[in-house]
């Protein structure tokens, strides 16, 4: 189960250089259900997520590069791509921030996941966070794959 909250951002921190960062490329095979091929740094993987907004089924399959390659001549739409900063964040959760590249450069986006739907209710987040996305599903990058 994948418990997440979605932020647009006000500002980027000014450290940001200064955090564990990710190269992610995806692309999707089908929106609904949601199936995605992802390349994150060197691994590779096949992903099935469920309907939902804050909590929904997710599963990861690991992918060859091979058979990533493969299935990236198969997927629909917008290929998304963005580097993924993982920011330290209060009682041991991380900010995953994604700064997207290409087609969607200049949106900013942080997701939060959680143990609990009540830890995600209750969350305070930094002031450097924007709109609460969440529940917007223009911001799910499978809706962000289908945009012409």
């Amino acid at each position: 189960m994948e418990i997440e909250r979605k932020f647009l951002i006000k500002e980027i921190p000014f450290n940001l250089d200064s955090y564990k960062a990710r190269k992610i490329e995806q692309a999707y095979l089908c929106t609904e259900p949601v199936v995605r091929i992802r390349r994150d740094n060197e691994d590779y993987y096949l992903t099935y997520k469920s309907k939902g907004f804050v909590a929904r089924e997710e599963y990861n399959l690991p992918l060859t590069q091979e058979g990533y390659s493969h299935l990236l001549t198969k997927a629909d739409g917008n290929i998304i791509t963005k580097t993924r900063y993982e920011i330290p964040e209060a009682n041991g959760l991380i900010i995953e921030l994604d700064v997207f590249e290409g087609r969607f450069q200049g949106l900013i986006l942080a997701e939060v996941e959680f143990k609990s739907i009540e830890q995600a209710m209750s969350y305070n987040p930094p002031k450097w966070f924007g709109e609460d996305v969440s529940n917007d599903t223009n911001y799910h990058n499978s809706t962000m794959s289908r945009l012409p």
